[in-house]
Order: C-alpha cells, then sequence, then structure tokens
C-alpha cells in the first residue's frame, strides 16, 4: 500500500506535470495533424461560417445566372451560339464579363462566327476553360497559343527556389491535358481563365486554386482572370520553398496556401450575391444600371445543369458563385488570414490552457467543478477563436488547443478518481468512524495533514475512564461484559464526533479524543468541555436503562486539558497511528485519574479553564503537583453551563473553604466543608477536605506549607 505521507496526490506540482505532459502530447499531434482531426478542424470553421452569418458583396461583382427561368424561356442547356451572343451584346456595359462556360466542340459556322463577333464587339469577355489529366488528345495548336496569352509571366522567387531540372519549378496542381475553347469563338477574347475547383479530402469546397500548371506554364484561374482586367495589373506569383506563397496585382497582396489555394471567405449562402437572370438581361430588364462597370460571371444556377457545389454555408451552392466569392475577396481584400500568428495563437493555447486548467483543478476537488471549469474554458477558447475570425478573418484552429485541454480534463480526472479518491476513499475508511464528516471533508481536502511525523499546535485533549471496571469484569460474563461496554462507548464516540473531536484511541474501557487535529477548530476548549458535559449526562440516562435491565451501573472520569502537542502520524510507513503527544496529554491523562480522589466526575487543567470560564461553570478544586512535574498546577472541576444557579451557590461556598484551608485556618474550613455537606452528602471534594483538614488539625502541616497537595500516583 502506498504511504498516503509520501506523496501529494492533490499537489500542485502533479497537476502541473499533468498539464505540461498534456501539452506536449497536444503539441505532438499538432505537429502530425491526423487526417481525421484535420478533417474535424474543417468542420468546425465551418460552423463558424454558419454562426457568422451574411455579409455584404462588393457592388463590383454581380451574376448573371442560367437559372430555371432562363432555361425555360429560352429552351434546353447548352442553348445555341446566337442566344449566347445576344447575352454577351447585352452584357457590353460590364467591365468584365466571365464565362463559367466552354465552348469545346464546333455547332456551325454561322452559329460560331456570330458568338465570336459578338465578342470581338463585347471586348470584355474572359473565356473559360477546364484542365484535366484524363485527355486522349491535344486541344489545337492555335486554342494553346490563346490560352498562352493569359499565362503569368511575372514569377519572383522567395530565397534560393527557382529553376529545377532546367524547368520551371511549379508547387501547385499541374494537369496533362485540356479542354478549351474552339479557335473562332477564342480569337477575340480578352482572356482566358480555368474553371476548375478543387474540393477538400471530405467533399466540402473551400478553397479554390488560382493558378495551376499546363505544359511547363502557369494558367489563371476564371476568378484570378477577371480580377486580373478588373483591376488592370499583371500578376506577380510569389514561389517560396514551402511551395506557392501568394500572388500581387497592384497593391493587393492575396495570400495563398502551399499549392495555389485561395481560402474563400464567404458571404453566405448562394444567392448572397446579385444575381440576375439570364432571360432578364437578354429581353432587358436588365441594363446598364445594373451592370455597368462590374465583373459579371456567367454560369448555371439550375441544378439541373449541375454546377452545384457542397459549401461550409451551403450544400447547393452555384459554382459560379464561388468564381464570384474569390474575386468580391480580392477587391475587398476580404482574406481569410493563416500565417504565422495564428500558428502562435494555437500554439500558446495548446500551452496554457492545460497549464491554467490543471492549476485550477489542484485547488478543487469535486468533480462537478472540475468539469464545470473544463466547461468555461472551452467555452471562452471557442468564443475567442469565434472573435478573431469574425472580426479579423484570422483562421486559428478551435479542435487541438481545445484537444489539449481535453486530455489535460481527462487525465487529470483519471489521476483523480484513480490516485486521489483511491486515497481518499482509504482515508475515509480509516477516520469515518473517528472524526465527524464535516472534519472528514477538510482531511480529505487537505491530505497532508496526514504525513508520517508531527507538528506543533495548540490542542485540547480529553481522556474519559469508567471507575472500577477491572473489578466489574471480573463480577459480569465476558459476552454481557462486552455487550455493556459497547453500549457505553457508541453513544460516547459518537458525542465526540458530533462535537468535531477526534477519536484517537480506545485504550480498554478508556477513550482518548483530541480538538483542533487534524483540522483547526477555533473553539475546541469549548467543544472539549461540552463533550465531557453531554458524556455525563448521557451516562445517567444509560445508568437508568440498565438498571431496568438488572445491570450494574457505570460512573466515568474525565480529565481535560488544553495546550501544546505533537499531533501526526506516530509510528513507522508500514503501520502507523495518528495521535497527540507530549505534556499537555500527560496532563490530561494525570486529570482524569485524579477524579478518583476528589470524587469528581470531570477536571480540567487552568489553561483549559481560561479559555472558557465564561461560558462554563468551574469551581477550584485544588493547587496540585502532579508526578513528573515540579510546577503545581490549579486544578478545576467543570460543574455545569453558567447558567446554573443552584451549582453556582455550591461553587462560592467551596471557594470560601478553599481560601480558609489554604490560610491554615482548618477548623473554619471544615465548619464550611461540613455545611456543604449538609446541602450537598455527594460532593466528593468537600468530603475530601473535610478529612484533610481533620488531619491538619491533629497534626499541623510543617511551616513551609503552601496548600499545594503532590500526587504520588498517576
Amino acid at each position: 500500500m502506498i504511504l498516503l505521507g509520501r506523496i501529494k496526490p492533490d499537489g500542485l506540482t502533479v497537476f502541473v506535470l499533468i498539464g505540461i505532459l498534456s501539452s506536449v502530447a497536444g503539441l505532438f499531434i499538432y505537429w502530425y495533424k491526423p487526417i481525421f482531426l484535420s478533417l474535424v478542424d474543417l468542420k468546425a470553421r465551418d460552423a463558424m461560417f454558419v454562426l457568422k452569418g451574411r455579409a455584404t458583396p462588393p457592388e463590383g461583382v454581380c451574376i448573371v445566372a442560367i437559372d430555371e427561368r432562363s432555361v425555360n424561356r429560352l429552351g434546353r442547356w447548352p442553348w445555341t451560339r446566337s442566344i449566347m451572343a445576344e447575352l454577351i451584346e447585352r452584357l457590353k456595359p460590364a467591365k468584365v464579363t466571365a464565362l463559367d462556360i466552354v465552348f469545346s466542340e464546333p455547332q456551325n459556322e454561322r452559329e460560331d462566327l456570330n458568338l465570336s463577333e459578338a465578342i470581338g464587339r463585347a471586348d470584355n469577355v474572359v473565356l473559360g476553360y477546364f484542365l484535366r489529366n484524363d485527355s486522349t488528345e491535344l486541344p489545337p495548336e492555335e486554342a494553346i497559343q490563346q490560352i498562352s496569352t493569359s499565362s503569368i509571366n511575372l514569377i519572383s522567387y522567395i530565397g534560393e527556389t527557382g529553376m529545377e531540372d532546367g524547368g520551371l519549378y511549379f508547387p501547385g496542381y499541374e494537369f496533362s491535358g485540356a479542354e478549351v475553347n474552339i479557335p473562332l469563338i477564342g480569337r477575340w477574347a480578352r482572356g482566358f481563365g480555368t474553371f476548375n475547383i478543387i474540393a477538400n479530402d471530405d467533399g466540402i469546397y473551400r478553397t479554390a486554386n488560382l493558378v495551376y500548371g499546363y505544359m511547363g506554364m502557369i494558367y489563371p484561374s476564371l476568378a484570378l482572370e477577371a480580377v486580373r482586367h478588373y483591376m488592370e495589373g499583371e500578376p506577380i506569383l510569389y514561389i517560396a520553398e514551402y511551395g506557392i506563397d501568394s500572388i500581387d496585382i497592384n497593391d493587393t497582396t492575396i495570400p495563398l496556401d502551399g499549392t495555389g489555394g485561395f481560402t474563400l471567405n464567404f458571404y453566405g449562402p448562394g444567392g448572397t450575391f446579385p444575381t440576375y437572370s439570364a432571360v432578364d438581361v437578354i429581353e432587358g430588364r436588365i441594363g446598364e444600371k445594373e451592370l455597368k462597370g462590374r465583373i459579371v460571371f456567367v454560369g448555371a444556377t439550375e441544378k439541373a445543369i449541375y454546377d452545384i457545389r457542397p459549401t461550409p454555408v451551403d450544400s447547393l451552392f452555384p459554382g459560379v458563385e464561388i468564381h464570384a466569392t474569390v474575386a468580391g475577396n480580392i477587391l475587398q481584400k476580404r482574406f481569410l488570414i493563416r500565417d504565422s500568428r495564428c500558428v502562435l495563437v494555437d500554439l500558446f493555447l495548446m500551452v496554457v490552457l492545460p497549464l491554467l486548467f490543471s492549476i485550477i483543478v489542484s485547488r478543487v476537488h469535486r468533480t462537478m467543478v472540475s468539469l464545470g471549469v473544463f466547461v468555461v474554458l472551452l467555452s471562452l477558447t471557442v468564443s475567442g477563436t469565434f472573435y478573431l475570425f469574425s472580426s479579423y478573418n484570422l483562421l486559428t484552429s478551435v479542435v487541438y488547443p481545445l484537444l489539449s485541454l481535453t486530455i489535460a480534463y481527462l487525465s487529470c480526472e483519471a489521476y483523480r478518481n484513480i490516485v486521489v479518491e483511491k486515497r481518499n476513499r482509504f482515508i475515509k475508511k480509516a477516520f469515518s468512524t473517528y472524526v465527524s464528516p464535516q472534519l472528514l471533508t477538510e482531511l480529505m481536502r487537505n491530505p497532508e495533514r496526514l504525513k508520517l511525523g508531527g507538528e506543533k499546535r495548540v490542542v485540547s485533549v480529553l481522556f474519559s475512564d469508567i471507575r472500577g471496571f477491572t473489578s466489574l469484569s471480573e463480577r459480569l460474563p465476558p459476552d454481557e461484559l462486552v455487550v455493556l461496554l459497547n453500549e457505553y462507548l457508541n453513544p460516547m464516540t459518537r458525542i465526540i464526533i458530533e462535537e468535531r473531536g477526534t477519536l484517537d484511541k480506545y485504550i480498554g474501557d478508556a477513550i482518548m479524543a483530541i480538538y483542533n487535529a487534524p483540522v483547526e477548530i477555533e473553539d475546541h476548549p469549548g467543544r472539549v468541555c461540552n463533550t465531557a458535559l453531554r458524556m455525563r449526562e448521557k451516562l445517567k440516562e444509560l445508568n437508568e436503562g440498565w438498571v431496568k435491565k438488572g445491570l450494574p451501573t457505570l460512573d466515568i472520569g474525565i480529565g481535560i486539558n488544553t495546550g501544546e502537542a505533537v499531533i501526526g502520524n506516530m509510528g513507522a510507513e508500514l503501520r502507523f497511528d495518528y495521535t497527540a503527544i507530549g505534556d499537555t496529554v500527560n496532563l490530561a491523562s494525570r486529570l482524569e485519574g485524579m477524579n478518583k480522589l476528589y470524587g469528581t466526575n470531570i477536571l480540567v487543567s487552568e489553561s483549559t479553564y481560561g479559555h472558557v470560564k465564561d461560558i462554563f461553570l468551574f469551581r477550584e478544586l485544588d493547587l496540585v503537583r502532579v508526578k513528573g512535574k515540579e510546577k503545581p498546577i490549579v486544578m478545576y472541576e467543570l460543574m455545569d453551563y453558567r447558567d446554573d444557579g443552584r451549582a453556582g451557590e455550591l461553587v462560592e461556598s467551596f471557594l470560601r473553604g478553599i481560601r480558609l484551608y489554604r490560610e491554615r485556618r482548618f477548623r473554619e474550613a471544615i465548619v464550611i466543608f461540613e455545611d456543604i455537606l449538609k446541602r450537598y452528602p455527594n460532593d466528593g471534594p468537600s468530603r475530601l477536605y473535610v478529612q484533610r483538614c481533620s488531619e491538619y488539625i491533629s497534626s499541623p502541616p510543617p511551616d513551609d506549607w503552601d496548600g499545594v497537595f503532590v500526587a504520588r500516583t498517576k
């Protein structure tokens, strides 16, 4: 069995160590980033988008939708090139018209030429195309030359990154094939952009790549190409050792992940951007007022066309609106930031939260309080993460800090239940019959008070003993004696516990109790006196019951002393006893024994008397030099509570007799003591003093007699 005095299960050091280990475990998981936890972190970020609600998109971006109404009015998709030409003619007021559409096969010469000429007249069209890896043939050379006019030529390298094996080093996604517009239609386009969008591992679209590799060149996305023409600037692509860093257009720096992915900062569910039906544009209900100077993205929103993408804000989000979201974020510089600041916040929380929780839990001792602290810290972390996200667009992690906190919570609770609760159960089992429930609770909160060894403390000690128990044990059969003793010890022990005392031990028929240990009790002198009076009253009740059963009655003597003693676990590591030792304890034992001589029940020392003389009624009995002590002590009998008028009269008379006795006026003193005996025939101290006075009258004490009685026995 582990010695409780050797460890401190609730100690701050142990819980801080748990906090540190939890932080280390969390940091390791953060570095490793298991796929499952990364997906959970993404889902938590998705929830923040939902909680954040809608935001206002920029005025410079809108959508012309090939929606259900347009398909019903103009025919099933794809429409004829003449209809598309008419739509593009109507979109001339826009600064940029970006088509989330590819015209990869010819329709007929007249239709294709009609569309090509409309694109040329509008002079604002950015055509879309699609990169792929499953192509079986190359596009026409002229079509490749057309899209290459929009390739990104301005590239800046960070650090030593540059050419690799004689070619361009590009860390983003590369494709081997392309589905592009036929050369006739692409002839007059202002630019070209790919409308590829790559989902995350869980199938949700949270990012949109702005650059892709194809045939040794870098090509922009449809949104980036549209913004390029809208801002009339050339993109500068920054590539670093760790991958693609960012893109600059004029004074705007667009942060990207290592593969060129741009994190979408959604404005809301599908339809948040100003969206106009294509049929309304063609038929003139939407015109220059709504379109002038804008980037207009043209794409399908009709669900049957299947250009629908699941996103954090909408499971049926139009693909064309993803391009609009990218353009809107760039124009507003509304970028979600995941940089070194966010990483530092993550690391800070992963270290501080477990340590803070562990320190707090080391000071509390209830599982529900621990759970409450955990929930509060969890709530503060989630709230803080959401605040940074919604107010500053910072993408700090919510899952990994909470994971570290959860590890700390589970570890602390496991430790508490395996070690601390085991210790508490031991303490409770060991002390439940010795101390009150209140004291037991305090003891479990501060188990270090049970350490092997002792400490000095002022305590009150009570000894009680049954008078004539030896002769009684000779007269009664053993079984009856045990029953009688148990009937006596049970209520007496209960009284001690109710008065917040600690039952130190049974010594045969004797009881030893300590007050103010192992936990502090301010009013311990009063409580020990109250215990003694209650024990005396309880014995009267027991005697009445034993008389009715034909059993002998009992009488007890009680000794009480208050003073400094060494308290703690005394003994060896394999077996120890929580007790008190010292002169204070010895004197209480001597006082208990003196009851036999004086015919009293409760004797207390001068130190105890000094603390409670205004609460209880005492009478000074004698000046006694007990065995082992040179200095005499004043001994008092605890009579009753202060409001007992009859006992007060006895005390006053007895005090007069004592004074005469100490003045050697033995004849006058004996008269007072005999008078007391007439009123109180059973008063043992008066009977003793009558005997002493008689002896001193016949044989006076020596001249140096100081009135002190010398006790020759314990």
